[in-house]
């Protein structure tokens, strides 16, 4: 039986994630991890309380804005800025932590990773922001793009 490396095997879990996003435009998860231990997690979705994307509750996700733009009219928190805020709400530290995500942060998660003190992100799409990647780079927060197997582990895919 071969297992999994770890950046995997996180990546994994942040594509598991993403299963519980209900973003029409685009499913992302996220993974904070440190000393190989699960710290938070996060997808986007609408904040607490208020309707879902899938239910309308957000204008943005369901107009043809371009990728990339409008997004100061989004009502969604990203899945990284969700990682994060869990983090903080539970009281539990991240600084010196790797994030997972299934898509390249863009430039208001790239400040949040910056200024939460996670040192390294691993992301498997890309996404049309590249402001985002030079101010992780200049941060000093290394960047790595997971191009290995994303595939999260539904109870369809258990033995």
């Amino acid at each position: 039986m071969e297992r999994p490396g770890w950046d995997e095997y996180f990546m994994s879990m942040a594509a598991l994630a993403a299963t519980r996003s209900t973003c029409t435009r685009r499913r992302v998860g996220a993974v904070v991890v440190k000393d190989r231990m699960v710290l938070s997690t996060g997808y986007n979705d609408t904040p607490r309380g208020l309707r879902n994307c899938g239910d309308g509750g957000c204008a943005r996700c369901a107009g043809a804005v371009p990728p990339g733009t409008g997004h100061d009219t989004c009502l969604c928190i990203h899945a990284e800025q969700n990682a994060i805020i869990q983090a903080a709400y539970h009281g539990v530290a991240i600084a010196g932590a790797t994030l997972y995500s299934t898509y390249q942060p863009c430039l208001v998660c790239a400040k949040m990773i910056v200024n939460a003190g996670i040192r390294r992100v691993v992301y498997a799409g890309e996404y049309p922001d590249p402001m985002a990647a030079r101010l992780l780079q200049e941060a000093g927060v290394e960047l790595v793009q997971y191009t290995g197997p994303l595939q999260a582990l539904t109870p369809a895919a258990l033995p």
